[in-house]
């Protein structure tokens, strides 16, 4: 079941690379959603290993 808490983030993705995404997700055991994320937070770990915590006003 869908978190109400959690933000929907809508992005459109090339065929190619959609078909490509699915595949290494299933390889991987994750859903598509799944890798997204898992791709998502690699993304931030390397950025606050390099420049430091993010840190987020109440507005953000």
């Amino acid at each position: 079941m869908r978190n109400k808490e959690n933000k929907h983030f809508g992005i459109e993705v090339p065929p190619e690379l959609h078909g490509k995404l699915h595949y290494i997700a299933k390889y991987e055991g994750r859903s598509a959603n799944g890798q997204i994320l898992y791709l998502v937070r690699q993304c931030i770990r390397a950025f606050e290993e390099e420049h430091g915590e993010i840190i987020l006003s109440d507005k953000e």
